[in-house]
């Protein structure tokens, strides 16, 4: 590790549950869409190009169970549900926007890189 990085220790127990929950495409995804507004079920899958109906509710259930979106039924016929961020689940849009930037930045590296590896692979 460089002498100039930020040392934390490492408790993996008391961590990787969270990470499990949090560090998914879909989660983060379905999070970062609804830091911006609340969306209805068939609003969100629009949104979330690739995800499968069957993923998306799994995915609404687990980060509602987790106290990470709420979920209320309207008053419409047909009867409708929007799902919004709580508090907490909004408390993870400023890491959630500095993985998207990072991304953004660092995605034609990454590219690159495994260009590279496979290249080297094959001689």
């Amino acid at each position: 590790m460089a002498a100039d990085a930020l040392e934390l220790p490492i408790d993996v127990t008391a961590t990787r549950p969270i990470l499990e929950q949090l560090a998914n495409k879909w989660t983060v995804l379905i999070l970062s869409v609804l830091c911006t507004q609340p969306a209805r079920f068939n609003d969100l899958k629009g949104r979330l190009d690739g995800i499968t109906r069957k993923a998306l509710s799994d995915a609404l259930k687990r980060l509602e169970r987790n106290g990470l979106v709420d979920r209320r039924i309207l008053p419409t016929q047909p009867v409708g549900v929007e799902y919004t961020i709580t508090a907490l689940g909004a408390s993870l849009r400023e890491p959630f926007a500095a993985l998207y930037n990072w991304s953004l930045a660092n995605g034609k590296k990454l590219t690159e890189a495994q260009i590279a590896y496979d290249v080297s692979r094959m001689h």
